[in-house]
């Protein structure tokens, strides 16, 4: 069995590979589209992070590919329809990045609420703005948090170790289980009227598409806070912009942009606009935990026919 590393992976999913019997490991990353075309019909098995795009052109060429496996939770660049045509297993690793992405939207909104960022770039300027640069306590505000999933029950039990108000919404929950967690559970316009800050870690889906736009913003608080470290596209940022210039959203936390990286960004030029590139899963901790989780997946799927993680598992036995 071949299986191709298309993407940066931590040594230490690599070398499990590598000493597993019956398993050839080829590394090649920064491959073209076309590059990666030409190739990918020797191989059994695909592992890549974000940056490879498995589009259905490349599954149409994968002849023998059985399983591509996600370091990391997100699959926006995996075309999972056409995999399940093709009987190709999905999976990815959603529990080994949770506590960083976590831990960044905590980090984002309190750089965001505290002007970290432009304390930090005013003072290396050689200026002292500190009466300009007056932050806000987060204890007692409102925290609402749109996805009670791995990552989202994560930063509402942080936030509540920073004693806010934490009120949760979430479709796939029901509001007994929301509860069970200790936390409120909230309609989404409820969550857009009495939230301080809001936070998002949905996946990117139809249903979560541009979901914060101009109809969502009118519904919040005047002076909220917007924190987003879960996908890009789910923040309509044109409509983002006009409320935060507008005074309505009197700041945003971005690690995620629609497009990647998003060049001359009009958010960028705003001094109430926190971003980082897409940091919510790079810790030494998180890339590890990946890189081991999807290399035994993989494993486990090529040697022992079990899936593990697989988004996609009825469909591609179906096919299969």
């Amino acid at each position: 069995m071949k299986v191709l590393i298309s993407d940066n992976l931590h040594q230490a999913g690599i070398e499990i590979l590598e000493k597993e019997e019956g398993i050839e490991v080829d590394v090649k990353t920064g491959l073209s589209p076309e590059e990666l075309q030409e190739i990918i019909g020797q191989y059994h098995g695909l592992v890549i992070r974000s940056a490879t795009k498995v589009t259905r052109d490349l599954i149409q060429a994968a002849t023998n590919l059985k399983v591509i496996g996600r370091a990391g939770i997100g699959l926006d660049n995996v075309d999972i329809p056409a995999a399940s045509e093709k009987g190709v297993v999905v999976m990815n690793t959603p529990g080994g990045n949770t506590v960083s992405a976590a831990e960044h939207a905590i980090a984002m909104m309190m750089a965001l609420t505290r002007n970290i960022p432009r304390g930090t770039a005013t003072l290396k300027q050689g200026s002292w703005e500190k009466k300009k640069l007056q932050g806000r306590e987060v204890m007692n505000k409102t925290l609402g948090v749109i996805g009670c999933g791995n990552i989202g029950s994560i930063v509402a039990d942080r936030a509540r170790g920073l004693k806010m108000k934490v009120i949760v919404h979430d479709p796939c929950f029901t509001n007994e289980l929301i509860e069970e967690l200790g936390h409120e559970s909230v309609t989404l316009e409820e969550l857009y009227q009495r939230s301080d800050y809001i936070t998002i870690h949905v996946p990117k889906d139809e249903n979560t598409a541009d979901m914060i736009n101009k109809q969502a913003f009118s519904k919040m608080k005047e002076g909220v806070m917007l924190i987003n470290c879960s996908r890009g596209g789910i923040v309509e940022e044109n409509d983002l912009y006009e409320a935060m210039t507008s005074g309505k959203v009197a700041g945003a936390a971005m690690d995620v942009f629609r497009e990647e990286p998003p060049g001359d960004h009009p958010l960028l030029g705003l001094d109430n606009f926190v971003a980082t590139p897409h940091l919510g899963a790079s810790t030494l901790e998180a890339q590890v935990n990946v890189a081991v989780a999807v290399a035994r997946q993989i494993t486990a799927y090529l040697k022992e026919d079990k899936a593990i993680n697989a988004v996609n598992q009825a469909d591609a036995c179906a096919c299969g």
